[in-house]
């Protein structure tokens, strides 16, 4: 009985001290400078974004806030330097939904678990996909396509340059019921160009990559897989509108930081975030991007990330794509 009594003062000494440790650390967080560590070369849409939003966040919270490129290993090299890092807030993920959603379900021993490791912090960015084929294809919709498909008794050839893609492809491929062969590039801007060309009949592409050329006839999008139809290409039907059930998938970048970071800290960021996201500044930067504002705190971005994440696990099952 005494050795108990021992180990419960211990431990309310313990949390005596801690606590207002803890709390001390979060109202004055932050005093320094806050990393946002992006797992892309500079340019890409998570990198501007960081960028923007980041000098936005450096006005607001009186530090400045730095970005810095750590791209490779499809983000693994970027997740190990927040790994490594304190958990306090002062270095930051920008997570997408490749390294939080996907590699998860294609990877059996995958060297970080996004939901134990990770907690999220607040979204920047959120986006469709389409599905894109030559602008005078004889396709003029997605079903007409599915439909010669099966008239030919032949595979879909998809294009795809990233794991989420292959994905999306083989979920279109038992939605519709056909089978697919993958055709993967290393970026959307050579599998625009095959398409163009017609040297590739079908492909999956950000909206971003494409509105440009369907606009300008070169593509012409046949779908996209939002849950209601996107603002710059809005006579493009989505895909639950073709009648393809939950056919629901996006892709998007946030901000995660270590599991292990205090609530006070990761709330306010997320309410900072929040702050210039909807600050004069930051609709005027959203005005002239493909993407939406991602207006997800916290709880909400975390069970947006399951969802996803759930999403490709039962595509992979159903399409017998095993781990690797």
């Amino acid at each position: 009985m005494r050795r108990r009594q021992v180990i419960s003062t211990i431990a309310s000494m313990a949390a005596l001290g801690v606590a207002p440790a803890v709390r001390a650390q979060a109202a004055s967080y932050p005093n320094r400078p806050i990393k946002i560590v992006v797992p892309f070369t500079a340019g890409s849409g998570a990198d501007s974004g960081s960028r923007v939003y980041g000098e936005m966040l450096t006005k607001l919270l009186g530090q400045t806030i730095v970005v810095e490129n750590r791209p490779g290993a499809s983000g693994l090299i970027a997740i190990q330097a927040v790994r490594s890092a304190p958990a306090d807030g002062y270095t930051v993920f920008c997570g997408t939904n490749t390294p939080m959603c996907v590699l998860p379900v294609l990877n059996r021993n995958l060297a970080y678990d996004p939901f134990k490791d990770f907690r999220p912090v607040h979204g920047f960015g959120i986006g469709v996909a389409s599905f894109i084929v030559k602008g005078d294809s004889p396709f003029r919709t997605l079903p007409d396509l599915i439909a010669a498909v099966k008239r030919e008794k032949r595979a879909l050839t998809v294009g795809n340059y990233s794991d989420g893609y292959m994905l999306i492809g083989a979920w279109l491929g038992l939605a519709a019921g056909v089978p697919v062969n993958h055709v993967p590039y290393k970026g959307g801007a050579q599998l625009q160009n095959d398409v163009m060309a017609g040297a590739l009949e079908f492909g999956i592409n950000d909206l971003g990559g494409i509105v440009e050329n369907v606009k300008g006839g070169r593509l012409r999008c046949l779908a996209t897989t939002g849950a209601q139809r996107d603002r710059l290409l809005a006579d493009v039907p989505t895909m639950m509108e073709l009648g393809y059930s939950d056919f629901e998938s996006y892709t998007f970048s946030s901000l995660f930081v270590r599991s292990e970071t205090p609530d006070d800290i990761t709330n306010k960021l997320a309410d900072a975030v929040r702050t210039v996201l909807n600050s004069p500044e930051g609709k005027a930067y959203q005005a002239t991007q493909p993407s939406l504002p991602m207006m997800m705190h916290t709880k909400e971005l975390g069970d947006f990330q399951r969802r996803e994440f759930e999403r490709f696990r039962k595509v992979a099952q159903a399409a017998g794509i095993q781990p690797k």
